[in-house]
Parts: C-alpha cells; structure tokens; sequence
C-alpha cells in the first residue's frame, strides 16, 4: 500500500487532470511517469508535448520558470489525445493514431500511422512495446458508426497492425497495469480485461456504481475520475481485482 505522501501526490495528479478540461466529460492532465489516457499534453524527460486540433508542440521545461518553445509540427485533423510510452509519442485523432519517435526531443518525427476502422470516434490511446489499445466511442458529439476497443500490433513499430476488434457501449479512457488493462465506459462502469494474451483480451470484471471517464495506474493505486470528483481502487495484490479504498466528490 502507498504511503501518505505517494498517495497526496496521486490526488494531486488527478486535480490537476480533472482541472484541465479536453471536453465537459473527458478531462485529463499528464506528468512524468503518470497520465490519463484522454490528456492533451504530457511530459517526458526535460520536455512538455501539447497537442491542439491540428499539430503538436514541443517545449523544454528544464528550468521550469522558463519554458523554451523548440517546434511546431502538423499531425492532421481533430487531433484529441496525447499518451507517451518510452521514447515515442501515441497521438489520437478522431480517425487515425500516429506514432512519434522523440529520438530528437525537441522535434518530434512521425514514424507511423494507423487510420481506425471507425472514422470520426473520440479515440484514447495507450501502449508499450508491443501493443497499443484506443478506444473508439461513436456516441455523443464523436459521431461514428460503431464504439469498439481496438488493438494494434506495433511490434514493427513503423508499421502498426490492427489485429482485434472488440465491441462497447460508450468507452472514455484507458491504462494499462502488468496484465490489467481498464476501460471506462461511462454509465457503463468500469471493464477489467486480462491482457495476458496481449492481443486478445478477456473481460473479468464490470465495476458498476459510477460513470467512469478516465484512469490513472499510479503505482498500486488505480486513480479512476468519475462523475463529479473521483475514487481511488487498490491493485497491489492483484490488479484484475481492483478493491475499493475511497470516494471524493468536488
């Protein structure tokens, strides 16, 4: 279990995710090491990564009272979302991940694109080496035929492989813990799905009770955001079971 002060700075986290609004349901903020899947800016080593609509930006923040603009670089169209993995940026759009190498920190270079099988959908994205998960919600003001969860093989990097396709209601936010990927679906709850076979992956829990919208892995802590504040699950024991600890409303 966290400590006190691990556990503040979690919360801290997530203020400053709720605070930092991509759309009235769908906030998210990122910071080293810790971010909602829905954020539109994150930070990796001495850089912050901002994305708006079309492009993306690159500052370095060494001296953080004097952030240094270094580039501007045009990814697409309703560019949405912003997750970093190792030395590569997964940005979402409402019809395409792209794939960036930070290989040049301070100018970002596109290695890859996926365009979705879903065009027009709100679109999170996480990964790792190997893998990356977007979901794709088709409801609301995403437009869309189809919500699904969709998986990607990335193993070549340079040439993304959609090799499943899952169905869903209304999916928000995702992230990833060992062999636990969480999905939030709103209304829906809260799916739990075993990624040991990291391209099939099998639902083993639906936490109902709240309207989720995003999570956070933090640790041993699951910092989910949740209609009007948030709650906070332990899965240091087994993070297929996420156990409640604590709700706060804002």
């Amino acid at each position: 279990m966290k400590t006190i002060s691990q556990l503040l700075t979690g919360i801290f986290i997530l203020f400053l995710w709720s605070n930092c609004s991509k759309e009235s349901n769908n906030a998210a903020a990122n910071s080293a090491g810790a971010g909602g899947s829905t954020a539109r800016f994150t930070i990796s080593g001495d850089y912050l990564y901002v994305v708006d609509h079309t492009s993306l930006k690159a500052f370095h923040i060494s001296d953080p009272s004097h952030p240094v603009f270094k580039s501007k670089t045009d990814v697409g169209i309703n560019i949405e979302t912003i997750f970093p993995y190792g030395d590569k940026l997964f940005i979402g759009s409402s019809s395409t991940m792209y794939i960036f190498s930070l290989s040049k920190p301070d100018h970002p270079q596109q290695v890859a694109k996926a365009e979705y099988i879903i065009r027009m959908s709100c679109d999170p994205v996480v990964a790792n080496e190997t893998v990356a998960y977007a979901t794709l919600r088709a409801t609301g003001p995403c437009g869309g035929s189809q919500s699904a969860l969709v998986v990607y093989n990335i193993s070549n990097i340079s040439s993304p492989v959609l090799v499943n396709t899952i169905g869903l209601g209304a999916p928000y936010g995702l992230g990833m813990k060992e062999n636990a990927l969480y999905v939030c679906e709103g209304d829906y709850g809260l799916r739990v799905y075993d990624i040991a076979d990291v391209y099939r992956p099998k639902e083993v829990q639906n936490i109902n009770g709240e309207t989720f919208y995003d999570v956070i892995p933090y640790d041993n802590i699951l910092i989910a955001q949740i209609a009007g504040g948030f709650a906070l699950y332990d899965i240091a024991t087994n993070p297929l079971q996420p156990a409640f600890i604590s709700k706060i409303l804002q």
